[in-house]
């Protein structure tokens, strides 16, 4: 399992779209992906669910991955949290 906490670097935080592409990222692993902010804590695979954090650029989540393709989940999802794409 690893965790990590990463800093929103996409400009618009997480909106409709930004959240959109994050959930087609974190549902390419079979690994358990969740993401928590200070007050909740999501399936990152849940559109629904991510929706509910509504966090903007700038702001630290926690990205918590487990299972066979961890690493390479969360080196995709922090590249893209940070502004990588």
């Amino acid at each position: 399992m690893l965790k990590k906490s990463i800093t929103i670097g996409l400009t618009s935080g997480l909106e409709a779209r930004p959240v959109a592409m994050l959930v087609q990222i974190a549902s390419q692993y079979d690994s358990h992906i969740y993401v928590e902010s200070q007050t909740a804590r999501v399936n990152a695979k849940s559109i629904m669910g991510m929706m509910t954090l509504g966090m903007g650029a700038g702001e630290v989540l926690t990205v918590s991955v487990d299972g066979a393709d961890e690493e390479a989940a969360m080196a995709d999802i922090e590249k893209y949290l940070t502004g990588g794409k």
